[in-house]
């Protein structure tokens, strides 16, 4: 399906039709050279669980791993979330996983400008390293987040550094990354243990990412496991952030400006079921089916509310995102609630129009490699997503909703 745009030919705000930005529309132009062989490759990755390297390789070389990063650091300087999240739909149309990877590097350019702008002198410094590996030595960096049972820590260490002990699991593009961005909880000799972010390169002694993704989803976007034992980090090298437990509404702001454009990869998916979906029937020719016209035409209806959720809750955030003169927490939970509506729609509605295009298309959808079974089982990782999780969503919404978010009893 065209996504159409105005008639001054460019993209109109609410419909996720096209870039707002000028840095947008380069950053499409460039990806456009590079989603046809995505989308021709995506088939054999996903059947052999291959990390699509070469893709990627090429895309460094065109300045895609930097299109967040500021063009004084050698990127492409998209800012706008809108646009950000367009390109990871664009992207997941032709190849979800790579998306996935992908949407994991343009969050990390954005919140290192925003950590450059707004962070502690060693955050500043620290941001400016991260924004010009990105930039200018096409740095592939992956964010370690998910914890395995027990809590990764970063312990103090006898020259004043730390040593990160722990494990990560479902972390994107690992064993082919040149960098790692961890979160960690401090463990100091004294005093409240902190929140951090550890930075560290995928040669750092004792850092351990084996290549044995084996995914019912996401096949091709090797989120293995990474192991941590007792692998130095300098104190240069930690991002500190609040108490450990103790409820910081600020940090949503933050949280939905590195998240919300994840959204795009199911976006993305459901765009790519239903244009597959709706080919095929129309090559069948004929008048098809009362009930198979039915289910197209909600097809239709199931994405237009889907991408236009999508596309205001991107518009909030991008309104919110640079409104840092505001309450802290109140701009928090002004982002987080639309993100994670969005998130609800997105998660839901994606999921049924997949199921939907199996339906019109039968049996063979069912088959391992028929692109649909790819994206069904692609779809279901976004209910994995934080944040939230479909019961946090619901006890922050329902807070939201009740007034009782801003009292320190919801999350």
């Amino acid at each position: 399906m065209t996504e159409q745009a105005d008639s001054t030919g460019r993209a109109s705000a609410g419909t996720l039709a096209g870039p707002l930005t000028p840095e947008g529309h380069a950053l499409l132009e460039i990806l456009g050279r590079h989603l046809p062989g995505m989308a021709s490759a995506a088939t054999g990755h996903d059947r052999d669980g291959t990390f699509p390297l070469a893709a990627f390789q090429r895309l460094a070389a065109d300045g895609v791993l930097g299109a967040t990063v500021p063009r004084e650091f050698g990127g492409l300087g998209v800012r706008s979330l809108h646009d950000v999240c367009l390109a990871v739909k664009r992207i997941a149309e032709a190849d979800a996983s790579v998306a996935l990877s992908l949407h994991m590097q343009f969050s990390r350019g954005i919140t290192m400008s925003y950590e450059r702008e707004h962070g502690s002198d060693t955050g500043r410094a620290l941001a400016e390293r991260l924004l010009r590996l990105m930039g200018t030595e096409k740095a592939l960096i992956s964010g370690a987040l998910k914890d395995a049972g027990v809590t990764t820590e970063l312990v103090p260490a006898a020259d004043g550094g730390w040593r990160l002990v722990g494990r990560k699991i479902l972390v994107s593009m690992a064993p082919f990354a040149t960098h790692f961005v961890v979160a960690a909880q401090t463990r100091p000799t004294s005093g409240r243990p902190l929140l951090a972010s550890a930075f560290l390169p995928a040669d750092a002694l004792g850092l351990k990412a084996p290549d044995n993704w084996n995914g019912m989803g996401m096949r091709a976007s090797a989120s293995t496991e990474v192991l941590f034992q007792d692998c130095p980090v300098p104190a240069a090298d930690v991002f500190l952030r609040g108490p450990v437990g103790v409820r910081n509404d600020a940090a949503m702001a933050g949280q939905t400006v590195s998240s919300i454009g994840l959204l795009g990869v199911y976006a993305g998916i459901a765009q790519a079921a239903r244009d597959f979906t709706v080919a095929g029937i129309a090559r069948r020719g004929g008048q098809p089916a009362a009930a198979v016209r039915t289910l197209v035409a909600e097809l239709d209806v199931k994405l237009y509310t889907l991408r236009t959720a999508l596309a205001a809750a991107l518009t909030s955030t991008d309104h919110y995102a640079h409104r840092t003169t505001d309450d802290p927490g109140e701009r928090g939970r002004l982002m987080m609630a639309p993100f994670q509506y969005a998130k609800l729609i997105v998660n839901r509605t994606a999921a049924s129009i997949v199921e939907d295009c199996m339906t019109l298309v039968g049996g063979a959808s069912f088959t391992a490699h028929h692109p649909l079974s790819r994206h069904y089982r692609d779809v279901r990782a976004g209910w994995f997503m934080q944040p939230f999780t479909y019961a946090d969503a619901v006890d922050h919404l329902s807070a939201y909703a009740l007034g009782t978010d801003g009292e320190g009893g919801a999350s």
